[in-house]
């Protein structure tokens, strides 16, 4: 389970900055945008893991979070699935403060970032703690149930 929760991400990151100039990946192009990542979540998937990303998104989205919403497909693609959350339906969840993934019931890797979006340290902090990985775990499919799936949703 991959939470994401911020509206901005890396800005300074050369694909989004090639989005804002016009650049779209080409869903017919398969090799103008498959990458090394796609590649651990197809292996992942076709082992029968089930990968899930839920996006927790303020409306209208962002720049940085439409250009995400443009390029899920590829995650799709890959075997992932992908969920849309706005803020707006999220009234009365409790949800953690960093982003991170729930890998399984003991192991939770929690992401840092700057108020811009940008890596801060520790950038990424391991826990092994079955109680941490539990409450994640309880937001997650508390938000996840809520949330619209990709093919579903059609940002404001």
């Amino acid at each position: 389970m991959h939470l994401e929760m911020r509206d901005s991400y890396m800005r300074d990151d050369p694909e989004f900055i090639r989005w804002l100039e016009g650049h779209r990946y080409d869903p017919d192009d398969r090799e103008s945008w498959w990458r090394s990542w796609l590649d651990v979540v197809a292996a992942t998937t076709g082992r029968g893991v089930h990968m899930r990303r839920l996006r927790i998104v303020s409306e209208p989205l962002s720049d940085y979070v439409r250009y995400e919403y443009d390029g899920t497909f590829t995650n799709v693609v890959a075997g992932e699935d992908v969920r849309w959350l706005p803020r707006s339906n999220a009234l009365g969840l409790l949800l953690p403060a960093l982003d991170g993934w729930v890998m399984d019931e003991e192991t939770v890797i929690l992401h840092h970032f700057s108020g811009d979006g940008q890596w801060a340290g520790p950038r990424m902090e391991v826990h092994r703690d079955p109680e941490l990985a539990k409450q994640y775990a309880t937001a997650y499919e508390a938000a996840w149930e809520r949330a619209i799936p990709h093919a579903d949703y059609r940002p404001a």
